[in-house]
Order: C-alpha cells, then sequence, then structure tokens
C-alpha cells in the first residue's frame, strides 16, 4: 500500500512546530519534507560546517538519528515577519545524555521559512551552543530586537 504524502505545514510556525517534533522522535522522513527544494538550503549544527544542499542535510540527520531522536524543545522564540519569508531566533533546551548523566544545555538557533508554491518551508537552521556565562544571564532574546 503506498504510504500517503505527509501533510504540508500551514504556517512557518506549524513547520517549527514539526521540524522539533521530526526531532523529538527521530523521524527523518517528517523533518526532510519540511525542507525547500533549493539548492542554497543550509543546515549548521552547533560548532559544525555549513551543510548545503538536501543530500548534505539528509545525511547529516540521518547520522544524528542514527543515535536516537535529540530532546530539545524550543524555549523562547521571537519572529521577525515578511510577507514571504520569516525569521525565528529560538532559545533551544537541549538533553544530552539519559539517567543520572543527563544534563540541559543551552542553543541559540536561527529558523529561516520561505513561503514557496508548496507552502511555507525550512531554508535554514542554524544552531549554536549558548556560552556557560551567559546560560544564566538576560540573553539575546530576553531583550526587544535591534538592528545595526
Amino acid at each position: 500500500m503506498p504510504v500517503p504524502p505527509p501533510v504540508l505545514p500551514l504556517t512557518p510556525d506549524d513547520v517549527e512546530a514539526s521540524f522539533y517534533e521530526a526531532m523529538q522522535t527521530g523521524d527523518l522522513e517528517k523533518l526532510m519534507a519540511l525542507w525547500a527544494e533549493e539548492e542554497a538550503v543550509c543546515c549548521i549544527h552547533p560548532g559544525g560546517p555549513a551543510l548545503q544542499g538536501l543530500e548534505a542535510i539528509r545525511a547529516s540527520f540521518g547520522e544524528i538519528f542514527s543515535r536516537g531522536p535529540v530532546d530539545v524543545q524550543p524555549a523562547t522564540v521571537q519572529r521577525l515577519r515578511g510577507e514571504e519569508l520569516v525569521v525565528h531566533q529560538v532559545l533551544e533546551q537541549v538533553r544530552l545524555g539519559g539517567g543520572r548523566e543527563a544534563r540541559q544545555v543551552q542553543a541559540l538557533a536561527s529558523n529561516v521559512y520561505l513561503l514557496t508554491p508548496q507552502g511555507w518551508r525550512m531554508v535554514l537552521h542554524h544552531a549554536s551552543p549558548m556560552p556557560a556565562a551567559a546560560a544564566g544571564a538576560p540573553g539575546p532574546l530576553d531583550r526587544p530586537m535591534v538592528l545595526h
């Protein structure tokens, strides 16, 4: 029996919720269905290189999910909205390890969504570890966005 195509998210917020759900369940197909079919799509994992294109992004998340799902929750989101491009600045709560060895870390992520003929799709996920000194201090997501 053929597998039905994934239901398309209607808004950038829906894409983002589906992205983090796919991370939490380790669902590579769901995660990849959220990306735009553009050569310029890019993913940068914390401390990693820029992965350009769907093939590189799929390979990277496939490797990550081979170790299990990623326990990551979006804690704070600031939104910059345009008609066809939306940027989310996200404070992520990431749980590493399990049992007594588990620890919580924070990451800052930029998620960028583009309105395509197929609906809203992710074109960039760029995450960086939160500096340890800043983890308890007010950060860029705690104050109004200022462009310079």
